[in-house]
């Protein structure tokens, strides 16, 4: 007997295990309609199959490349709906790698600034009564 890719086969936990995730993650995904509703077993207990598997590997994929649930969820959607997303995920990546290139230069240009900020800091003297002159900000620094 062979299975099929739809064919329920495993619980939640033989699930989880596989894919190294918690079972409340995997419960998550379906309240938030990232997961379709699972087929249950006469005791109520959810049955998936190696299509949730692959889909579930996705969605760790996308995450780890720091794509959204909501962009996850659009990607699945074209992909229900028989339409090839890869375009779409292409946009989503560029649109990403935008962003992270952005933030990058953000936390480079603050680094810099606590460079600055380590080496002016022996020239104010430690008081008690200050929080650290540092980092204090006065109004009429501005």
């Amino acid at each position: 007997m062979t299975t099929t890719l739809h064919e329920p086969t495993m619980r939640i936990g033989q699930l989880a295990d596989r894919l190294r995730l918690n079972t409340k993650t995997i419960r998550y995904y379906e309240s938030i309609d990232l997961l379709p509703e699972p087929e249950r077993t006469a005791s109520g207990y959810r049955l998936y199959s190696e299509a949730d598997v692959e889909r579930l590997a996705f969605i760790r994929t996308a995450q780890r490349l720091g794509l959204t649930l909501d962009d996850i969820r659009e990607i699945l959607a074209l992909r229900d709906q028989g339409r090839a997303p890869c375009g779409y995920v292409t946009d989503l990546l560029q649109r990403h790698a935008r962003e992270l290139a952005q933030r990058i230069a953000e936390m480079q240009a603050l680094r810099d600034e606590l460079h600055q900020l380590v080496a002016r800091a022996e020239e104010f003297p430690d008081s008690a009564a200050s929080y650290c002159r540092v980092i204090e900000h006065r109004v009429d620094d501005e």
